[in-house]
């Protein structure tokens, strides 16, 4: 599942980005200005940043430079009231990859933000190789020595999550959000169940391992022989 972080101060619009990007299958993460969108960095993986200018405490120039020093590949596409050269060029020379003037045409927008997606390679790095197991995004399948099972889409969804970031511990809050979707009546119980059959399943694979951290939540080690 792509994350995008949206940082605009406009209510309205953060509905209705939220709203488009939400129906196009991205798991959207909402800010109202920089600080907020850094707490969120820090506590998910976020594939693409959509950004206004003009926000409180801190604007777009300076979380796009902020942003920057701590991760140079992450696409940020600019949308803002703000038309002139010298802004599109000042925000270009500090990192960004795409530039939009409001008000704005959101099919635009989406056809920009999967071109970014793109050119990151993201879009299309969806399969996994672990060891000799070999995960396959589309069609939810693993195989292994020629065998192969497809998964429900929720269980193939939080291994190919775990396995993304090895040895990164995800609370069951974030694996629930980011997968089951922030409005889910799903308890976080159900994170456990799943959690639950994957082991059962893979319990004789020898490529990896689901790990409980206690009072946090659960991790995957590969095995690195």
């Amino acid at each position: 599942m792509i994350n995008i972080l949206l940082v605009e101060d406009d209510q309205k619009l953060n509905k209705l980005f939220y709203t488009v990007l939400s129906k196009q299958g991205f798991n959207v993460h909402i800010a109202n200005n920089g600080i907020e969108a850094f707490n969120i960095l820090e506590n998910n993986h976020i594939d693409l940043i959509i950004s206004d200018i003009m926000m409180p405490k801190m604007d777009g120039y300076e979380f796009t430079e902020n942003v920057r020093k701590i991760n140079e590949d992450i696409p940020i596409l600019m949308i803002t009231a703000k038309d002139d050269f010298n802004s599109k060029q000042k925000s270009f020379l500090i990192g960004i990859d795409d530039y939009m003037v409001k008000p704005i045409d959101v099919n635009e927008m989406i056809l920009r933000v999967h071109a970014l997606l793109r050119r990151s390679k993201i879009v299309h790095d969806k399969k996994q190789v672990v060891g000799s197991t070999v995960l396959e995004y589309d069609s939810l399948t693993i195989t292994r020595n020629d065998e192969s099972i497809v998964l429900a889409q929720k269980e193939f969804y939080l291994l190919y999550k775990l396995l993304s970031y090895p040895n990164k511990v995800f609370t069951r809050n974030q694996l629930m959000d980011e997968i089951w979707g922030l409005d889910s009546p799903s308890d976080l119980q159900t994170i456990d169940v799943h959690i639950n059959r994957l082991r059962r399943r893979f319990e004789n694979n020898p490529d990896f391992k689901i790990v409980t951290v206690r009072g946090l939540g659960y991790k995957v080690v590969k095995n690195e022989k």
